[in-house]
């Protein structure tokens, strides 16, 4: 990453102050942006309870002039293949031509006394760029109720790349308004033709 930026060295503060393994989720994702400056970040740390274990999680969301790159990094407790403690990070860099699909939801309490620019109550952004889908099949029917003829199957697919959810209970207000921010930025990219 070039250490000249400011949203470079803000990324970096955010991978920080995550607190979560920052030296190697911050080499990661280094590593994937390589010296293309960053136009927009947003860092967020996920717990969850798997059974009697506490389980960390960070996803690192970066937009470039050219490219979004997704960064998870896990962590997994001793077991069969490793007698300590270790994580997993994982980085993949999509070119923004690939990205199909930028779907943000918005959740605001009180919705009749809504005052535009306030903050949502949760924010859950959606990014498809066909690498991973979900198809849900059921048996096809027909409209008659006293047909047993089989006719196939019906059903969808659905793109299922990333999902993202923050709230400002959970999250901080701080990171909802980043969500949205890098929510524009990458809508903003994604329509721009030259991509």
């Amino acid at each position: 990453m070039a250490k000249t930026s400011t949203t470079t060295q803000g990324l970096r503060a955010a991978i920080e102050r995550s607190g979560y393994y920052p030296a190697l989720v911050a080499e990661a994702v280094e590593a994937a942006v390589g010296g293309e400056p960053i136009r927009s970040y947003l860092v967020h740390q996920e717990t969850t309870f798997d059974q009697n274990e506490v389980r960390r999680h960070v996803t690192v969301l970066v937009l470039t002039g050219t490219r979004f790159i997704v960064s998870h990094t896990d962590e997994q407790a001793a077991d069969n293949t490793s007698p300590t403690p270790y994580a997993t990070t994982s980085t993949e860099s999509v070119k923004l031509g690939r990205i199909s699909s930028v779907v943000v939801s918005r959740v605001v309490a009180n919705p009749e006394s809504y005052t535009p620019g306030s903050l949502p109550r949760e924010v859950v952004l959606t990014i498809g760029w066909g690498a991973v889908s979900r198809i849900d099949l059921e048996p096809a029917a027909c409209g008659d109720p006293n047909c047993e003829a089989d006719h196939g199957y019906t059903g969808s697919t659905t793109a299922d790349d990333l999902s993202l959810r923050v709230s400002e209970a959970g999250d901080g207000p701080e990171t909802v308004r980043q969500a949205l921010a890098f929510a524009q930025a990458i809508s903003e990219a994604t329509a721009d033709p030259t991509r």
